[in-house]
């Protein structure tokens, strides 16, 4: 690992900080956030479709590699369902107030699996950590807003961005030291499980939590919108 990976790796860190001093300052409402969801929706499915599964496949794990890691992960995402609506569940009945703690949860959850992806990305080789970086500070950098709330605002914000941006960081360096050197087999199923997980963000957070608001036919634009930002940066990148 050298300097300039891990200065790149520090790029969503400082992203996802910006997005909550933004956020401290601007408070979104409910419509407007759902957009960004959507908008962060796209990113990440762009990161799974354009970058993260064509490099699954250029690592040739062997196939049983990939599906036990996808598997795995999809069970591991569906216990995290599990766990947070039980949260949810006891949040609802003591009456507390503020941000869902299962959204919350699986943020840093999402956010963990970024740094990791991201960490794979780079030992991999080639560009795949450098456009992961760049693509997944899109999400990032909204995903501040999209958490902003009455309940979470002004230093909390900033507090919940920062340790975002500090749990991509430490979670980027934590996937590049371990798969660094790691077989071909080890890679392809580090990235298989982090796709089930990205695609439980996707699925399962944020356009559900989009969606317990009123959609507007522009939501559709946005979503693709966000898919083609994170493609625009993985085309430029090449």
């Amino acid at each position: 690992m050298n300097t300039h990976e891990i200065l790149i790796m520090a790029v969503p860190a400082l992203i996802a900080l910006g997005g909550g001093i933004l956020a401290a300052v601007w408070s979104p409402n409910h419509q407007m956030r759902s957009l960004i969801q959507h908008f962060a929706a796209g990113v990440v499915l762009a990161a799974l479709a354009v970058e993260l599964l064509p490099e699954i496949g250029r690592e040739h794990a062997p196939g049983l590699v990939l599906v036990a890691s996808f598997a795995l992960g999809s069970l591991f995402m569906y216990a995290l369902k599990l766990w947070t609506m039980r949260l949810e569940h006891q949040a609802v009945v003591t009456k507390a107030a503020g941000l869902g703690t299962g959204l919350l949860l699986a943020t840093f959850i999402d956010v963990a699996t970024d740094g990791f992806i991201i960490g794979a990305g780079f030992a991999a080789g080639g560009e795949t950590g450098t456009i992961l970086a760049l693509g997944l500070s899109v999400e990032l950098l909204f995903l501040g807003l999209a958490l902003a709330s009455e309940a979470t605002a002004g230093w909390r914000i900033i507090a919940i961005s920062g340790a975002l941006g500090c749990t991509v960081l430490i979670f980027s360096l934590i996937g590049n030291t371990l798969l660094t050197g790691a077989s071909h087999a080890v890679i392809g199923g580090a990235l298989a499980f982090s796709a089930a997980a990205l695609l439980y963000l996707v699925t399962e957070e944020l356009l559900m939590e989009a969606h317990t608001v009123e959609e507007k036919p522009i939501s559709t634009l946005v979503l693709f919108g966000g898919f083609l930002s994170f493609w625009c940066i993985q085309l430029l990148g090449q």
